[in-house]
């Protein structure tokens, strides 16, 4: 009888260990079905847009065509990852005339910079659903690293990013001769990215 009931217990022992490692597979597994992994870019709800100062005059524009990948998984947004291409050649502000000023030698020079690259670095939590990116942009050849913030959140089944950053156009060579002077054209560009990703 001692034996029998030594046996009984020794089986609802190992069985509470056999069910509480099932419960803790069974919470693994769920939590990795519903970990969500977001890289295309939707590009026609995607833009970017900047802002600048003309003769003391406002300017708002945006570069129209961009591409890239970028990978976020909300659950560990410290591994995300982006590389953006900008066509040059879709730069949009002002009329006709600026805008072939702009593509030309003394700025953007697109005929041998036809296009911007942005590969971030790394990235760190600032808050909730903030992130501090670091990457590093090329212009006409020059790698500057620069800091965006930027703010994410899910809407359905895509994720949406809103960043910004601030340009100072004279690291990239960015207009030169009498438009290097900054009380003709500021310096500083602000800049802001609207990205909307799509589920992998």
């Amino acid at each position: 009888m001692k034996d029998e009931l030594m046996n009984i217990f020794f089986l609802i022992k190992h069985f509470n260990y056999l069910k509480n490692w099932l419960l803790i597979a069974f919470i693994a597994f769920v939590g990795q079905a519903q970990a969500v992994e977001y890289s295309g870019i939707d590009t026609a709800k995607s833009k970017i847009t900047f802002s600048s100062k003309l003769m003391g005059s406002s300017l708002n524009g945006s570069f129209t065509k961009f591409s890239g990948k970028v990978v976020f998984n909300p659950d560990d947004p410290e591994k995300a990852k982006a590389n953006l291409l900008i066509e040059i050649a879709s730069f949009n502000a002002g009329g006709e005339e600026l805008q072939d000023e702009a593509k030309g030698k003394d700025w953007f020079n697109t005929k041998s910079f036809p296009s911007a690259n942005f590969v971030s670095d790394s990235v760190k939590i600032n808050g909730a659903g903030r992130l501090e990116v670091h990457g590093t942009l090329t212009i006409k050849g020059k790698a500057v690293p620069v800091v965006m913030t930027a703010a994410y959140q899910g809407q359905g089944k895509q994720m949406v990013f809103d960043a910004a950053f601030q340009l100072l156009r004279l690291d990239y060579g960015l207009g030169a001769g009498n438009w290097a002077d900054t009380s003709a054209v500021a310096n500083e560009v602000p800049v802001k990215v609207h990205l909307v990703l799509n589920q992998k």
